[in-house]
């Protein structure tokens, strides 16, 4: 295999480094996309159990520092200082301003889900790219270095298989490394989406169950 690489033409050399570059790039994409969304899987699951283990959002404020990977202390982080703010308009200069329970609250918490969904997606479109373009781009050196071993033959003046099989060989080379980028590409990138699919479900029945406990406080 590293003969071939060797022997390979520059073109079809410049398509390998290009697949090289998609592949590590990818592997690195995969092992810190595992430890961001296994960390806010897991610290998610331990801040529901927090949050409805605790009866007062003061304290759950006190303690949202232990779980500092899940999207949900943010969301509950900006939803509790709009709910304060709201709570400060209508004890202060302004009595007969929203208490912030409804609108204002339900706002916050959606910019915080949108805020959340992009970093959990953050760096995705790479594997996505590298999915659907390597297998075209390791294509397209074997289709080079086809016509490289072709053009080679014709000078030569000779078809028998020893001259035609390394030409060959070579050029398909890039095929199989392009095939070896995008594989664990697609298999990572529909992976993690599914788990930040599953982060964004947490999130929008966080974000609903905030706001009812939220509107109840609103009615007392």
């Amino acid at each position: 295999m590293f003969e071939l690489i060797l022997d390979a033409g520059p073109v079809v050399k410049l398509v390998l480094v290009i697949l090289v570059y998609f592949s590590v790039v990818s592997w690195a994409i995969i092992f810190y996309k595992w430890r961001v969304v296994y960390r806010a899987l897991a610290d998610s699951e331990r801040f529901l159990d927090f949050f409805w283990a605790k009866k007062r959002f003061d304290a759950i404020g006190q303690g949202l520092r232990d779980f500092p990977h899940t999207p949900l202390t943010t969301l509950f982080r900006e939803g509790y200082q709009e709910m304060v703010k709201g709570r400060q308009r209508r004890e202060g200069e302004d009595p007969g301003a929203d208490f912030g329970f409804g609108g204002n609250v339900e706002r916050a918490l959606r910019r915080a889900t949108t805020s959340e969904i992009q970093r959990l997606e953050k760096f995705l479109p790479f594997l996505a790219t590298t999915g659907s373009t390597a297998p075209f781009i390791g294509l397209f050196g074997t289709v080079w270095g086809i016509m490289d071993a072709f053009h080679g033959i014709g000078e030569s003046g000779s078809a028998s298989l020893a001259v035609v099989a390394p030409g060959i060989s070579e050029a398909l080379v890039a095929t199989a490394i392009g095939l070896a980028a995008a594989i664990p590409a697609v298999v990572g990138y529909n992976h993690f989406i599914a788990k930040v699919n599953n982060l964004t479900n947490e999130m929008d029945n966080f974000s609903q169950e905030f706001l009812n406990i939220v509107d109840r406080m609103g009615r007392r």
